[in-house]
């Protein structure tokens, strides 16, 4: 019996990868006489801990399925942090966050005009606003840490991030895969890819709830990188926005000559990226409720990698938001295994480095074998003439 193409290793490595690192690192606390690593705590942990690069993640994928991508991600965050907490104490919190978002709003904006109609690549529009953003944060913070200093900001800063909200690992596992089923009985379709793999995650949600503590605390951004998986992984799989943009990341001269708006599909996804790294800002100042000028230094990288690591494609018009969250997940339980396994952060980026390039390697292989064209059979050996004397219709005449 074949292998469903979305059970495939091209298609669900990530899923295989961090279902094994799971398992190896709950094996080797139990070895060790360590707490077990799934427990209800270290999970809650692990997911806050992911959660904003998950977040950029997201619409990193949506940049890199229209065939570009956004290095400024982790300076627009920090420019974000720290225009919401430089104005919240003078202005209250939501003139705070609408200035904040409107800064990501901008630079987004200004990167994808640049990129669509300039035509300068990617790659050294969105390095130069890394840079210029970064150097713009530096002066607004002067230099130095911006801290809150009004106990009414405190509490704002609260409301949107602080807290936890205790619900059930169980229900979030059974309301994945309520929502699956609900979206196959709306739509009448065969079980795609996606779909598959939201199964998975619902049903590993599941038993780890059977496994490990069922109810615990998890944080509010949680939650909202939930939502905003759910949300985007819907409007790319069933809407005609989602094909639309597959389409221009594809093939963009193809979409054109078929009426779709090719600009439009370019800018917008930078315009979405700025947004999510605001919204990441205002979250990380909210956290921490102060800011540095080198705040999220290096987010942007592992913002890629786990893309990546999803599978999503540097040359556009393929990639899954749920597998990039996932690979982000993957990154952050490297990191956390290493903290609960007390070994230390020594060799830490060499690991991620060699597993980003072999899942890289693992991909490329994959698809070069799913594209390669199937080797034309044998001819078959021409069936030799009869001679002219033995014809039938020469019989037949004579």
């Amino acid at each position: 019996m074949s292998v469903p193409d979305a059970l495939r290793v091209r298609n669900a490595g990530i899923v295989y990868a961090q279902i094994l690192l799971i398992v190896g690192l709950t094996l080797a606390c139990a070895l060790t006489g360590r707490p077990s690593y799934i427990s209800g705590d270290n999970v809650a942990n692990l997911l806050e801990q992911a959660s904003l690069v998950a977040i950029l993640a997201i619409f990193m994928t949506v940049v890199l399925v229209s065939g570009n991508f956004d290095l400024s991600v982790g300076s627009v965050a920090a420019l974000a942090a720290a225009v919401s907490l430089g104005t919240i104490d003078e202005h209250g919190i939501w003139f705070a966050a609408a200035l904040a978002l409107l800064s990501g709003l901008a630079v987004g904006l200004v990167n994808g005009l640049i990129v669509q109609f300039v035509g300068i690549n990617a790659f050294i529009v969105t390095l130069g606003t890394l840079t210029g953003v970064r150097g713009l944060v530096l002066i607004l913070t002067d230099g130095r840490t911006i801290t809150v200093a009004e106990d009414r900001s405190f509490d704002a800063l609260a409301t949107i991030q602080g807290g936890f909200w205790n619900v059930p690992l169980m229900a979030i596992g059974g309301a994945a895969a309520l929502c699956v089923a609900a979206v196959l009985l709306a739509r009448r379709r065969r079980v795609g890819r996606d779909v598959v793999l939201w199964l998975i995650a619902g049903a590993s949600l599941v038993g780890l709830g059977l496994v490990g503590d069922v109810t615990f605390r998890y944080a509010k951004t949680v939650y909202y990188l939930l939502v905003l998986t759910v949300v985007v992984w819907a409007v790319l799989r069933f809407t005609v926005v989602g094909r639309r943009l597959y389409a221009v990341g594809a093939n963009a001269e193809a979409a054109r000559l078929s009426g779709i708006n090719v600009a439009r599909y370019k800018i917008m996804p930078f315009v979405l990226s700025g947004l999510a790294a605001a919204v990441v800002g205002i979250l990380y100042g909210a956290k921490l409720s102060a800011v540095n000028p080198t705040a999220l230094q290096g987010t942007e990288l592992e913002v890629l990698a786990a893309a990546i690591l999803g599978g999503t494609s540097l040359f556009g018009g393929s990639g899954s938001v749920v597998k990039s969250v996932i690979g982000a997940l993957f990154l952050f339980t490297i990191a956390n295994g290493f903290n609960v396994l007390n070994l230390g952060a020594n060799y830490q980026d060499l690991i991620e480095g060699v597993i980003l390039i072999a899942a890289a390697a693992t991909y490329t292989v994959a698809s070069r074998r799913k594209d390669s064209p199937p080797s034309a059979p044998a001819p078959e050996a021409a069936a030799p003439i009869a001679p002219a004397a033995t014809r039938p219709q020469e019989v037949l005449n004579g």
